[in-house]
Order: C-alpha cells, then structure tokens, then sequence
C-alpha cells in the first residue's frame, strides 16, 4: 500500500514537472545562446543544478515562502524584467570575457528558476505531502527535461531566430500569471476573465515592443559610431 501511494505521488511529481519545466526550458536556452558552443553545456549543467538544489530548498521552506508579503508580484516583475533583458541583442558583451559570460548566463538561469518555480514547488510540495525523499527524486527526474528541452530549443534558435521572441512571450507571460496570483492584484480583477487575459497580453506586448524597440536603437547607436569611426 504504502509503495503503491509513494509512486503515484512520484508519477503526480514527475508529472507537474513536466509540464512546468517548458519555461525553465526557455529561460535556460535564450541565456545560453550567446555563449560560445564549448560553454554552453557548462552553463546548461552549472545553471540546471544550481536551480535545482534552490528549488529543493524552496520546495521544503514553501509553507514559510507563502508568507512572505507580496512575493508573486515582486517574483513577476523581476521576472517581467529578465524577459525583457534576454531579449535584448547587446553587442557589448563580445566585449566581455567568456567566464564572464558564463557566470552571467548561470545566475541569469538561477534567479529566472526561483521566479517561475514558485507553482512548481508550491505544487510539487502539496503532491509530495512533506516527504523530502518524493520531492528530491522529482526534482532530480525533472534534470534531464530541462537540460536537454534548453539543448533542443537552443538547436531550433539558431535555426530559426524569430523564436527568441517566441521565448520572450512566454517568459512574459508567465510573469503576468505571477503578478495575477499576488492576492492583491488578484482582487481587483477578481472575477473579470477579459481584464486578466487583457493584462497578460499587455505584458506581453510591453516586453516585445520594448525590446524590439532597444534592439533598434542599439544598432542605430552602433551605425552611427561605425559611420563617425569611418569618417575621422
């Protein structure tokens, strides 16, 4: 009895996981992409365990975590502003030294995790009922989907380069969803279906056209140094 209710809580885990991991996924391929191919495992690796350990942490601590005032609407924005920092196209960090980079690109995968894990622990710690043993297993089952969900969509970016911005919307989004959680927020469109997907898309369209926006005027900036460089 008692093995046969261990591993359909372990199923219901391994479950959630998968499908709340997509968006780690993303997060994970669009901060790796700039990186050169020989660290871009390490960063996938390095960033995946790293966001695991904090997710076992937080998972155990979940009942204290919902205490914390405001923690959905401070997790969104910063969430809301991870998404647009990944879209943006700074040629400036050419300029910066690979570890550099490497080291950037792991913290940017570690704190975008613990801002988009929130769900994911508050779900996997009420499936888990507290056993430590479930939630660990889960969490370590759930390695492999991020890691090599980051690899695949990393091979279709380079591909097919609109999907950043596919990416982006989905980090947004998720954000939005967030910040709809916070009770605060959540009374005020309490019961009002359209307002909530009106918001959502708002964020959306904010963190797209803000960083379609900068993108532009980077390169201006870039051009125009370019063309007085040329001129002197």
């Amino acid at each position: 009895m008692f093995e046969t209710e261990f591993l359909s809580a372990l199923f219901l885990i391994i479950m959630i996981n998968i499908v709340l991991s997509g968006d780690n996924a993303v997060v994970i391929a669009i901060a790796c992409r700039k990186l050169p191919t020989e660290h871009r495992k390490k960063a996938i690796l390095w960033g995946t365990f790293l966001a695991v350990i904090v997710r076992v942490i937080a998972t155990v601590l979940a009942a204290y975590l919902l205490k914390i005032p405001y923690l959905y609407l401070i997790g969104g924005i910063v969430l809301v502003w991870i998404s647009y920092k990944l879209l943006l196209d700074d040629d400036s960090e050419d300029k910066i030294d690979s570890s550099e980079n490497l080291i950037h690109a792991v913290k940017t995968i570690v704190i975008a995790d613990i801002m988009m894990g929130l769900d994911n622990v508050l779900a996997i710690a009420g499936a888990a009922n507290g056993d430590l043993t479930l939630i660990i297993l889960g969490l370590i089952i759930s390695i492999p989907i991020m890691i090599f969900g980051s690899q695949l969509i990393l091979k279709a970016m380079e591909r097919f380069p609109w999907i950043l911005y596919v990416g982006a919307a989905v980090l947004a989004w998720a954000a939005a969803k967030m910040i709809l959680h916070e009770k605060v927020v959540a009374a005020l469109v309490a019961g009002s279906s359209w307002l909530e997907t009106a918001f959502k898309v708002l964020i959306v369209a904010g963190v797209l056209l803000a960083g379609i926006w900068q993108q532009k005027r980077s390169r201006k900036e870039d051009h125009s140094v370019s063309s007085e460089k040329y001129v002197s």
